[in-house]
């Protein structure tokens, strides 16, 4: 039997876009959850694939979860496409009672107390605004954590308290918006941070939908949007250098994405005190204090 009480309801938003292959894990995953949802939106959009019949026949057995869809025929765009999706969601909750709010995507796996332990962390953490699980993904058979500063919630199962998410004006709709919005919680008083107690399962590799040229040419537009420290930059270029996806050419492009912006003179995505804010958590990383 499911748990319910008015001091753990959250709400669950989700954009999806042809997710046909995984999209019943993660819907059983959250229907066997030890305390469930209080409401559970999906926003679909523009599947072309079978995602909304699989939706339909859930939907149809599950009054808590909601689906609504976007029409669109457009090429997938990481952190813009996404955010627009869960906005479009998020302005769906109505009149809902509820203290945390989660971003989901719909590749996932986990176990049924996943949502709880999260819970009970920020029941025992007044400042902890966000936060996430650790995700493994299968590589050669075995499953294996993704290696993540502290500091960083996975944008794929983003959990945050309700009064974070209103102070920080929610999420950006940005490439970079799952850095942003914790650079702008800690410029708030909040903290975030990942638990490797709380896995869940990412059934599909970072990157694989739109390559691993694009997500690293992603990566450094995005480090360079949101202030980061150069000397931290350089040293991330080298690494990739040697152990990118692919070695050498995933540094390079990971390079050519933080010179485009940065030669240009694109504006950042926060603040000068929160890009100083933010080299200040990159400084912790290379020297422990």
């Amino acid at each position: 039997m499911t748990k319910q009480s008015k001091s753990r309801r959250y709400i669950l938003i989700s954009p999806v876009k042809d997710e046909a292959l995984h999209i019943e894990e993660t819907i059983r995953s959250v229907i066997g959850q030890t305390i469930r949802p209080a409401k559970w939106i999906v926003v679909d959009d523009g599947s072309t694939d079978g995602t909304p019949q699989l939706l339909r026949k859930y939907t149809e057995e599950h009054g808590w979860i909601q689906v609504h869809r976007i029409e669109r025929n457009a090429e997938r765009q990481p952190g813009t496409a996404v955010i627009r999706a869960f906005n479009h969601g998020y302005e769906r909750i109505g009149d809902s009672e509820y203290d945390f709010l989660a971003k989901l995507d719909c590749d996932l796996r986990f176990e049924r107390d996943y949502f709880e332990k999260l819970i009970q962390r920020f029941e025992s953490h007044d400042r902890l605004g966000i936060a996430s699980g650790v995700y493994l993904e299968n590589k050669s058979g075995k499953w294996v954590a993704v290696e993540m500063p502290d500091y960083h919630a996975a944008g794929a199962s983003k959990f945050m308290r309700r009064k974070c998410f209103e102070e920080i004006g929610g999420f950006l709709p940005a490439r970079g918006w799952d850095t942003v919005d914790e650079i702008k919680a800690y410029g708030k008083g909040w903290e975030s941070c990942h638990f490797k107690d709380v896995c869940f399962y990412h059934l599909k590799r970072e990157g694989s939908g739109i390559g691993n040229l694009k997500t690293n040419l992603m990566h450094g537009e995005i480090f360079y949007l949101t202030g980061g420290s150069r000397l931290f930059f350089l040293l991330k270029v080298l690494h990739r250098l040697v152990k990118g996806t692919p070695p050498v050419v995933g540094g390079l492009c990971m390079l050519a994405g933080y010179l485009r912006p940065a030669l240009t003179g694109k504006k950042l995505l926060v603040s000068d005190d929160e890009a100083r804010l933010y080299k200040r958590l990159l400084l912790k990383r290379l020297i422990p204090v």
